[in-house]
């Protein structure tokens, strides 16, 4: 019975991402335990894979060492063919658990004095020129050449890969459950929001709704706040963890080699650059596409709700163009925030790449010149990717949180909505059961909030128990805001209503509402069977009771012809007929059995055939009630108690039809004018 508003224009308050961050963090303090979970697992993960590349340079220098031939192994053999020169008597001698006998030792001087003279001292040479000269030796005893050929501690090389594994296992292992907590709290969390905001919107007043549109709400309830549970779920834990593997990598990098560190961080510096720049100039942008989406949902919900008197008007181009402007809006900014977004992953690939070759290029330098082993290399070409990485990582969680913070403040700016109010200390109360029927209005004034003239304006009229009051007037005369003030929907500003001697300031917004049942123009159905719409919020009623008020209404012939009866469900609005959906209410209304009845203008969307059983049904339902009609068809009102004549706000005549159309005055106009058409 509100007014319908406007879609909602530029939101006024300018986007804080400071104090969103913060209201967010506060509103999370109930997930605190499973967030804190997350993001230990998150930092213990990101350390264990920071290590990996040490373990993994072990196993590759130890490879490389297996692979070439063990020279070291000639000196000692060496040395003991000169002790026995000196002492004229070899010995045998036992290398890495091989006994190379005196023979073998002769046989292997003869071989050295051959090829070097009578130098046999090979450890002057450099590791290259020992090769060399390896090389040319035809031949070695078979001893000699056990101790001296390549060999891999394969034993070795499995336990470190052993250790490798199990630091990739735990660290997704942490990771794994890591998610699994997150996940928990991002959809615990959008519950609490979305429940939050069911609630919030039982304490808005109609105010609120008269200046926002249905679908700016709904994109707050559902894009807004999936948009906060995503990002929570894949940036949060993210975002610490990449952080600590960043500054571990950094660490890592200057403790197996500085100068290897700082050509992989040179290499990498100007993608800091590029991310905050991007990341500066994208928070406008998302906070325009989460605008823009509402604007659009908006747009879509009015048109849909409102889709039969477009196409009456032939206004299909008109509602298209406005489609097509919000539309363009919406992908204008998405456009703009996801290509600043798209950036960020092109830009750490090639930053990563661009650190690839330049660890290549230093790495091979350093090895000739013998400063680092080629395990070095292969560490750094992991830590290039495990420094870069979290360059992307940080990009993508802060892009994310700007999104996060745009939506955040869009639910919280509801959540922060005035509301109606708090009306705890309200101790007075009507019993609905015991209440008489009397209904005063005194000197009542109302003005929407936003207009200068006012509404409704000194009305004043005194109703008694059992009348059948109707309220008629041309539109915006103010007949439906006067209902509004009675189910107090609105908050008067001056004047008072009394229900039964008891102002309604003094009653309880709900206790008012126990009072009032309610048949409106717009029919409201919902998904579910005949029975259930029918017996809505109310589980006391007897099957007799139920298809006594089914015959009252006549739509017992209508349920009779249904395969399943009052167990039929009704699945759209094209299963009933107007007339149908108008008596099933009328049913509702008679089941909830209050004892003050509003009836706005509920046969107005009624064809001819059907009005007659609607009118009947409705004079049932107003029996033994104090009954308020808001009435186009004066012809529905003719047995009325009592007809107010409103016009801008105030009553301008009064009294039965009879009396007004002796009067000749403006209810005998409005009267005329409807049967002379």
């Amino acid at each position: 019975m509100a007014r319908h508003g406007n879609v909602r224009g530029k939101i006024e308050k300018p986007k804080d991402l400071k104090s969103s961050i913060k209201r967010l963090t506060k509103e999370l303090k109930d997930f605190k335990f499973l967030i804190g979970l997350s993001i230990v697992l998150a930092i213990l993960g990101s350390i264990l894979t920071i290590i990996t590349p040490n373990k993994l340079s072990d196993m590759v220098d130890e490879i490389s060492l297996g692979i070439k031939p063990r020279v070291e192994n000639i000196e000692p053999i060496a040395k003991n063919i000169q002790k026995g020169m000196k002492n004229r008597g070899l010995v045998p001698i036992t290398i890495d658990g091989v006994e190379i006998s005196v023979e073998d030792q002769m046989e292997f001087a003869k071989i050295m004095q051959k090829n070097q003279g009578k130098n046999m001292d090979m450890k002057n040479l450099s590791k290259e020129d020992q090769l060399k000269e390896l090389k040319k030796l035809e031949s070695f005893p078979k001893s000699i050449k056990k101790v001296i050929e390549p060999k891999i501690d394969l034993e070795k090389i499995k336990n470190i890969a052993i250790v490798i594994a199990l630091l990739y296992f735990i660290s997704s292992f942490f990771t794994f459950i890591q998610s699994i907590s997150m996940t928990e709290v991002a959809n615990r969390f959008a519950k609490k929001l979305r429940n939050s905001i069911s609630e919030k919107i039982n304490r808005l007043p109609l105010t609120f709704f008269d200046k926002n549109s249905v679908g700016d709400i709904l994109s707050r309830v559902t894009n807004d706040i999936d948009t906060i549970a995503q990002s929570m779920n894949q940036s949060l834990a993210s975002l610490f963890s990449s952080i600590v593997q960043f500054l571990g990598t950094i660490i890592m990098m200057f403790y197996t080699n500085w100068q290897m560190a700082v050509t992989a961080i040179v290499s990498s510096t100007f993608g800091f650059i590029f991310m905050f720049l991007i990341i500066g100039k994208s928070q406008k942008y998302f906070s325009m596409r989460q605008k823009s989406l509402g604007k659009l949902n908006g747009h879509i919900e009015e048109v849909y709700s409102g889709l039969n008197i477009v196409k009456s008007y032939n206004a299909k181009n008109y509602v298209l163009d406005k489609f097509d402007k919000a539309n363009y809006d919406v992908y204008k900014a998405s456009q703009m925030s996801q290509f600043l977004s798209g950036l960020m992953m092109p830009l750490m690939i090639f930053i990563g790449n661009l650190g690839y070759v330049a660890i290549c290029i230093v790495g091979a330098v350093l090895t000739i010149k013998g400063k680092i082993t080629f395990g070095v290399i292969v560490a750094f070409m992991s830590y290039v990717r495990l420094f870069t990485s979290p360059l992307s990582q940080i990009g993508q969680a802060m892009t994310s949180i700007q999104s996060t913070a745009a939506s955040s403040e869009r639910v919280f700016e509801f959540l922060d909505e005035k509301e109606m109010e708090d009306e705890k200390e309200k101790k007075e109360y009507l019993d609905p059961q015991k209440a008489f029927g009397n209904i005063e209005f005194k000197k009542v004034e109302f003005t929407y909030d936003g207009n200068k003239k006012p509404t409704i304006t000194n009305f004043s009229a005194d109703i008694k128990k059992g009348q059948k009051v109707a309220i008629v007037g041309p539109t915006g005369a103010g007949k439906t805001t006067m209902v509004n003030l009675l189910m107090k929907f609105y908050q008067i500003n001056k004047g008072d209503i009394i229900i039964d001697g008891k102002s309604i300031n003094d009653l309880k917004r709900e206790n008012i509402h126990d009072l009032f049942t309610m048949v409106l123009q717009d029919t409201w159905l919902f998904k579910g069977t005949i029975r259930e719409n029918i017996l809505f919020n109310r589980k006391d009623i007897s099957e007799k009771r139920l298809n006594h008020v089914i015959k009252s209404v006549s739509l017992d012939h209508f349920i009779k012809t249904l395969p399943k009866g009052l167990d039929s469900k009704i699945d759209d609005d094209d299963s009933v007929s107007q007339g149908q959906r108008q008596l099933l209410t009328i049913a509702r209304a008679m089941i909830d059995d209050k004892p003050f009845l509003i009836l706005d203008e509920a046969t107005s969307n009624v064809d001819t055939r059907s009005e007659e059983l609607v009118q009947e049904a409705m004079d049932k339902l107003a029996q033994g009630r104090t009954s308020f009609i808001i009435a186009h068809r004066l012809s529905t009102i003719k047995n009325a108690d009592l007809i107010l004549v409103m016009d801008e706000g105030n009553i301008i005549e009064q009294g039965n039809h009879e009396q007004l159309m002796k009067k000749n005055g403006f209810y005998a106009d409005l009267y005329n004018s409807q049967f002379s058409l």
